[in-house]
């Protein structure tokens, strides 16, 4: 079995770096069940593996985390989504013992996906005994299908939160969020999202310097600005049909300076605004304001992460009436000032 980077980690911590904080009294690790559920996406998995490896490193003395990667079958050897197989310390039934930390990985194709119902009763009994339990992307919709997301409030990949809210009606969704903690069960959004939240399981246990220096390891954010709503709202958009207006949605993020009322984009697409609103909500999913809005705050984090403009010239240039326009728009939508977000990447000016 190939032993994973986390585990080969923590055979070399007595060496490592200590901090004040960190120092506590000797107690047993806090034993990690990471349930890899085919086809895995590998960096669901590896992801928060990595990071509770890191932190055993930084933490120094007796390991804070023991990790054991389990599967969901009956077979220790699970595919992954990129048709590789990888080999799991053991399967949920072989799995004993007391568990504090209980997390579902992800997976691609989703039609593929068939659970055992030895596997979900497994999945229900030991989340109960846990002192947390959540889940990686699309795994809360095993956490879901167990019944365990019930009457909470939860987030996974913003492609599928439609669908968690469609098939789980149960399950209040959360579609923006990097991560959701509710009681002692936590979800993430998609994919890389896994290492946010293990980064705050992280700094729950260990505090904030520690979980800090294992971002600062895997140059990663502690606490990234906003949400899933920063995914590009130009490609959003192309995954639909958008067949009448594809040619419009092409055209608009290279005139986001321009005139882009309802009246002006209809008579582009020479409909009535009436038909025009009607057809654009149908097709994207929203009210044409809101798309504009999206791709001219697309354009102004842009100009944020990569240049030293002024807020008034990234306001311009994103096509906002004003800075101050931008900075309601930023609060609203991402929930940080222009300048908070613009010092995440290491840039500083004045507001």
């Amino acid at each position: 079995m190939i032993l994973p980077v986390a585990m080969r980690r923590q055979a070399r911590h007595k060496g490592a770096p200590t901090d004040g904080h960190a120092r506590a009294v000797a107690r047993s690790p806090r034993r990690v069940l990471i349930v890899a559920v085919p086809p895995v996406r590998t960096l669901d998995l590896f992801g928060p593996v990595e990071v509770f490896g890191d932190a055993n490193w930084l933490h120094g003395g007796d390991l804070a985390y023991e990790v054991n990667i389990i599967s969901s079958g009956p077979e220790r050897v699970v595919r992954s989504h990129l048709g590789t197989s990888l080999n799991t310390d053991q399967t949920y039934r072989e799995c004993r013992g007391p568990i504090d930390t209980l997390l579902v990985t992800g997976y691609d194709r989703r039609q593929e996906i068939r659970f055992e119902q030895g596997f979900l009763n497994w999945l229900r009994e030991h989340s109960g005994r846990s002192r947390r339990f959540g889940s990686v992307c699309t795994g809360a919709f095993v956490l879901a299908a167990a019944g365990l997301l019930d009457g909470r409030r939860a987030t996974t990949h913003w492609n599928w939160c439609n669908d968690l809210a469609r098939d789980y009606p149960l399950v209040t969704v959360d579609r923006d969020p990097i991560y959701v903690r509710d009681g002692n069960c936590y979800t993430s959004a998609g994919v890389t999202a896994g290492i946010d939240l293990a980064l705050a399981l992280v700094e729950e246990d260990l505090g904030r310097p520690v979980a800090l220096k294992v971002a600062q390891i895997m140059v990663v954010f502690l606490q990234r600005s906003g949400g899933q709503s920063q995914f590009s709202t130009t490609l959003a958009a192309q995954t639909r049909e958008n067949r009448m207006l594809g040619d419009l949605l092409a055209w608009l993020p290279d005139n986001i300076r321009g005139d882009l009322t309802v009246d002006s984009l209809a008579r582009r697409a020479a409909m009535s605004p009436r038909n025009f609103a009607r057809l654009f909500q149908q097709d994207v999913g929203k009210t044409p304001a809101r798309h504009i809005e999206g791709l001219r705050l697309e354009v102004a984090r842009r100009q944020l992460e990569l240049t030293a403009l002024s807020l008034e010239e990234v306001a311009d240039a994103s096509g906002f009436a004003s800075a101050e326009t931008l900075r309601r728009m930023f609060r609203r939508r991402l929930g940080v000032t222009p300048g908070q977000y613009r010092a995440s990447f290491g840039r500083r000016r004045a507001e």
